[in-house]
């Protein structure tokens, strides 16, 4: 007989039954007041930063007379481009459509 311990001594171990809700917590969903203020500050804050970005490219007191990009005469090239512009407004549209998506498609989380 050897020293070493034998590695495998079951050679088909029998599944473990643990009894339900001894020494672990139950997981708890948050409260739906909790859930519908979070889903409002989502909806609230996707709606006015994709109106933001997507209005933006084209305000010219903002986008043609930013001191930043015209300090850098090759990103002035490339963001007064109108397909670069309506790149930026898709991203807001997008950003837009995420958060009426998140409204629509809102369940409570009870449990």
């Amino acid at each position: 007989m050897s020293g070493q311990p034998q590695l495998f001594p079951n050679p088909e171990p029998a599944l473990e039954e643990r009894p339900v809700n001894q020494g672990e917590p139950a997981k708890r969903s948050a409260p739906v007041w909790l859930q519908r203020l979070s889903l409002f500050v989502l909806v609230l804050f996707c709606v006015y930063l994709g109106v933001l970005v997507m209005v933006l490219p084209w305000w010219t007191r903002i986008w043609d007379r930013n001191e930043f990009i015209l300090a850098r005469p090759w990103l002035a090239a490339v963001l007064h481009n109108g397909a670069v512009r309506g790149m930026i407004s898709g991203l807001g549209l997008l950003d837009v459509w995420i958060g009426i998506s998140e409204a629509v498609h809102y369940r409570d989380y009870r449990g």
